[in-house]
């Protein structure tokens, strides 16, 4: 199983549960850095906190599970704006 398909399994549930869509999950690496790059939707807009909110709910689980060895950077963006 692939490392993003992984990463979906272990976060789509919390993230349906708090009435968000995630849309995708990639994990890449951008200038030396590696990213987990997760983004959402929702009805509605997204903003800012919504980000934020859904990185706090993963972050735990990502946690726990650790299913990535390297050192990577969580990145929670929304659909509708893009990642950064």
């Amino acid at each position: 199983m692939d490392i993003e398909k992984k990463i979906t399994n272990l976060i789509q549930d919390i993230i349906i549960e708090n009435n968000y869509i995630l849309d995708s999950v990639t994990y890449l690496k951008e200038d030396g850095n590696y990213f987990l790059r997760v983004v959402i939707d929702k009805n509605g807009i997204i903003d800012i906190d919504d980000c934020v909110k859904v990185s706090k709910l993963i972050n735990p689980i990502l946690d726990e599970n650790d299913p990535i060895s390297d050192n990577y950077i969580l990145d929670v963006c929304s659909k509708e704006k893009g990642c950064e």
